[in-house]
């Protein structure tokens, strides 16, 4: 039996389709906010972590590159629409600094898909939010000072650090392995 090779197009195409899926899904959850100051409450550190989960730490840190990038050139892609220079040195700079080194991360804890590899990657993906929170932290101690930083930029996300990263922990091991090749 002779099987087709796939048209060297496919082969470039697929990635291609893959990482503008992965940057859309980053800015859908950019839109799903809870607006506080100086930081929102968003569902883009689950998605981070689940396209790192989802396609592998070097792909998964570079769609997240590329979606903080079209970030950096304006494009209205972060919470609450923002885009521009300005969001890489506002309160948002830890975190968004942060994002790469997470979907990188979270793409090392995707080999196993048992429910005790479920566990395993809920509890690094809340030592990943822990990361994200650690590094969103120590930039806004630096705008506002430790007592503010910790008030406003992480002790209100706590909480949905822990269900967000019980939910990306839960889908990943639900969803198929979509890693391209």
């Amino acid at each position: 039996m002779k099987t087709l090779a796939m048209p060297s197009y496919a082969r470039l195409l697929r990635p291609i389709t893959i990482a503008i899926c992965g940057v859309a899904a980053l800015t859908a959850s950019s839109y799903i906010s809870v607006p506080m100051y100086p930081v929102p409450v968003t569902m883009q550190t689950a998605i981070v972590l689940l396209v790192g989960a989802l396609l592998g730490p070097g792909r998964g840190a570079g769609v997240v590159l590329g979606w903080l990038g079209l970030a950096f050139l304006g494009a209205p892609v972060l919470a609450n629409g923002m885009g521009g220079p300005q969001a890489f040195v506002g309160p948002t700079a830890g975190f968004l600094a942060s994002f790469p080194v997470a979907a990188f991360l979270a793409g090392l804890v995707t080999t196993r898909k048992s429910w005790v590899g479920t566990g395993v990657r809920f509890a690094a993906f809340t030592g990943f939010h822990a990361l994200i929170l650690g590094m969103g932290f120590l930039w806004l101690a630096n705008l506002f000072g430790a007592e503010t930083a910790w008030t406003t930029g992480v002790a209100p996300f706590l909480i949905g650090a822990v269900l967000k990263s019980g939910l990306a922990a839960a889908l990943v091991a639900a969803l198929p392995n979509f890693r391209t090749k």
